[in-house]
């Protein structure tokens, strides 16, 4: 499954937002080296349960709008998990 995403490096923590149809990620690396890229696959691989080997970027690699693809997963299993990893984490803020 492919989809965009739109990347804001050097934000204060890391966190994945949907609006709509709409993700934006927010990580807290740099965008030099590639480093908020590496960033924003982990950060995705993780929210989605999947291996980092399984989140690619396909175009954008320079810019913040990005086109990511997801081996193996639908759009409704990628927002679903995206929205159910947004409730854990608000949780676990709150304990």
């Amino acid at each position: 499954m492919e989809f965009d995403i739109r990347v804001q490096p050097k934000a204060g923590r890391n966190s994945v937002e949907v609006n709509g149809d709409t993700i934006t990620a927010r990580v807290t690396a740099a965008p030099a080296d590639s480093k908020a890229n590496d960033a924003v696959v982990a950060l995705l691989a993780k929210r989605l349960k999947v291996a980092k080997g399984r989140v690619h970027i396909v175009r954008g690699h320079k810019a913040r709008n990005k086109r990511l693809h997801i081996e193996d997963m639908t759009a409704g299993e990628v927002f679903a998990r995206l929205a159910e990893s947004k409730k854990t984490e608000r949780s676990n803020r709150c304990a």
